[in-house]
């Protein structure tokens, strides 16, 4: 059994680095859309990560009345701090003396979608580059300038934005967006992903991480 297992390790040590590293390798015309069960390794993921410090009200051509059904004062950027709590999705939001929280929690399945869009940017250690998405939908709840919004049955959409190979870090997800749908409410928010915790204690550490 011994021999056996030094065999296997001796062959481990002829294959080359480059095929070792390529578990994460993306592919030409790469697809793939699922509803999965959430791993607890995704859930590590999402506890580094960090929406970024603005929020803006998602208006287009409309007038900002129009489209905030269920936000008491509405306007267009709000400051933002978000993050997973408690596998909930807390996010913090503040115009001057009008704030609110919104809570989103964590369901069981996430929709997970990956695409090589042609757009010929190539990933860390090979591949083309992908385009990312981590979609979540469950029940919401909201508090102080949100609260016009809650009632039975109000749902969110949270949506994590981003690009990288195909392995998932933290610090791939660069934007979200979420959508509120109710009988009191109908609005959306978008914004940039801050530094995920990771990389904040890399770079407090001086750690510089390459093929991420």
């Amino acid at each position: 059994m011994k021999a056996l297992l030094f065999v296997s390790f001796l062959l481990l040590l002829l294959v080359p680095a480059s095929v070792l590293a390529c578990a994460c390798c993306s592919n030409e015309g790469e697809y793939y859309r699922g509803l999965d069960r959430i791993e607890s390794f995704q859930v590590d993921l999402m506890k580094e990560m960090r929406f970024g410090d603005k929020a803006f009200l998602f208006t287009s051509e409309f007038d900002i009345e129009d489209v905030s059904k269920g936000i008491s004062k509405p306007t267009d950027t709000y400051a933002l701090t978000g993050s997973l709590v408690n596998n909930m999705w807390k996010l913090i939001f503040r115009d001057g003396s009008n704030s609110g929280i919104i809570s989103l929690p964590l369901p069981l399945r996430m929709e997970m979608f990956k695409a090589d869009i042609h757009d010929r940017q190539q990933a860390p250690g090979g591949g083309p580059l992908l385009y990312k998405e981590w979609r979540f939908e469950g029940r919401f709840t909201g508090t102080g300038i949100f609260k016009p919004g809650m009632f039975a049955g109000t749902r969110y959409s949270l949506i994590l934005q981003g690009r990288g190979n195909s392995c998932d870090n933290s610090e791939d997800f660069k934007a979200w967006r979420l959508v509120v749908k109710g009988k009191n409410a109908d609005y959306a928010f978008y914004g940039e992903m801050g530094k995920s915790k990771q990389a904040s204690t890399a770079v407090s550490k001086g750690v510089v991480q390459f093929g991420k």
